[in-house]
C-alpha cells in the first residue's frame, strides 16, 4: 500500500471523528506474502489495502478491532507464524516464515473550542496547537483572526479552524464536533452569557468553560435560571473559574497555561473513563 493511500485512509478517520488502527508488517523472516513495510488501516466497519491476505491479515483485522473497541492504548507488537504447523482461528498459512507485526491505535484526536480569540486565547491556542487535537478558534472580531496574528500558529501540531462570527457567535456551536470542549472568554459579557445559554441547550459537549470572577458568574447564574430557564442541575455543566486553582496569576501566559494544563488532564480522565467504561 503506497502512503498516499494509508495516509489518505487515515486522514478520512480523522475528518469523519472515527476510530482505527494502523497495521504495519514490520519484519519478514523467510517467506511472506507481502514484504516488511506493508500497511493496512482498519476501521471498525472498513479497511484498506492489505498485509498479504489469508489468516494473518484476518487474525490482524480482528486484534486491530479489539484495539478500536478497547479505546485504543499502546501500540502492540504481534509474532505470526506462517507455517503449516502453526494453526490459527482463521485457517493455516504455509508461506514458510515468520512475520512480526505493529498494531498502532489511530485514536479519535479531541477537540477544542476557544471563543473568543483576545489575549488569553492566543496565549492558550499557542499552547493547544501544539497537541494532536482540533482546535476552533471563534471571534466576532474579524481583526482578532486576522493572517498576522493567527501567523503564530503556522507551525501547529493542531487542526486549526477559524470562525469569524460577527453577529451570532453562538451559532458556531452547531459546526462543533460532538465530544468538543467548549471555553467562553470573549471580550464582551453579554456575548459570554449567550454563548452559555447556547451552550446549554445543547448536550453534546463534553465541557463547557467560563473565565471570570465569582462575581461575574453570580449574575450569570441569575440570568441563566431567570431568563434562560435553566436548572441548577444544568448549570453544574458550566465550569468556572477554569483553569486549575493552584495557579492564580492573572496575565495572559498563566492562565493559558493553567486551562490548558486542566483540559490536558480532563483528556486523560475521559480517555480512561470511556476504556474502563468498555470493559466494565
Amino acid at each position: 500500500m503506497s502512503d498516499s493511500v494509508w495516509i489518505g485512509a487515515a486522514a478520512r478517520l480523522r475528518e469523519r471523528r472515527e476510530p482505527g488502527a494502523l497495521v504495519t508488517l514490520a519484519q519478514v523472516r523467510g517467506h511472506a506474502p507481502r514484504g516488511a513495510g506493508a500497511k493496512m488501516v482498519v476501521a471498525a466497519g472498513q479497511t484498506w489495502g492489505s498485509i498479504g491476505g489469508g489468516s494473518m491479515e484476518a487474525a490482524m483485522v480482528e486484534r486491530a478491532r479489539a484495539l478500536i473497541e478497547a479505546g485504543g492504548g499502546e501500540p502492540e507488537l504481534v509474532e505470526f507464524a506462517l507455517s503449516d504447523r502453526a494453526v490459527h482461528e482463521h485457517g493455516v498459512q504455509c508461506c514458510g516464515g515468520t512475520a512480526t507485526l505493529l498494531v498502532e491505535p489511530l485514536p479519535v484526536p479531541p477537540a477544542v473550542a476557544i471563543f473568543g480569540f483576545g489575549h488569553v486565547g492566543l496565549e492558550l491556542a499557542r499552547i493547544l496547537a501544539r497537541h494532536d487535537l482540533d482546535l476552533h478558534l471563534i471571534d466576532s472580531r474579524a481583526e482578532q483572526l486576522a493572517a498576522e496574528r493567527l501567523g503564530a500558529l503556522a507551525d501547529a501540531v493542531a487542526r486549526v479552524t477559524a470562525h469569524h462570527a460577527p453577529v451570532l457567535p453562538e451559532s458556531v456551536l452547531d459546526q462543533l464536533p460532538a465530544g468538543c470542549h467548549v471555553l467562553i472568554m470573549t471580550h464582551d459579557h453579554a456575548e459570554d452569557a449567550a454563548l452559555c445559554d447556547a451552550a446549554l441547550r445543547r448536550d453534546r459537549f463534553s465541557s463547557i468553560g467560563l473565565i471570570g470572577s465569582a462575581a461575574k458568574w453570580t449574575r450569570f447564574r441569575q440570568l441563566l435560571t431567570s431568563e434562560g430557564g435553566h436548572d441548577e442541575a444544568s448549570l453544574q455543566r458550566i465550569t468556572t473559574p477554569i483553569g486549575l486553582a493552584e495557579i492564580t496569576g492573572k496575565e495572559p501566559a498563566t492562565i493559558a497555561v493553567s486551562v490548558a494544563a486542566d483540559l490536558l488532564r480532563r483528556f486523560q480522565r475521559q480517555g480512561a473513563s470511556q476504556r474502563a467504561l468498555r470493559h466494565a
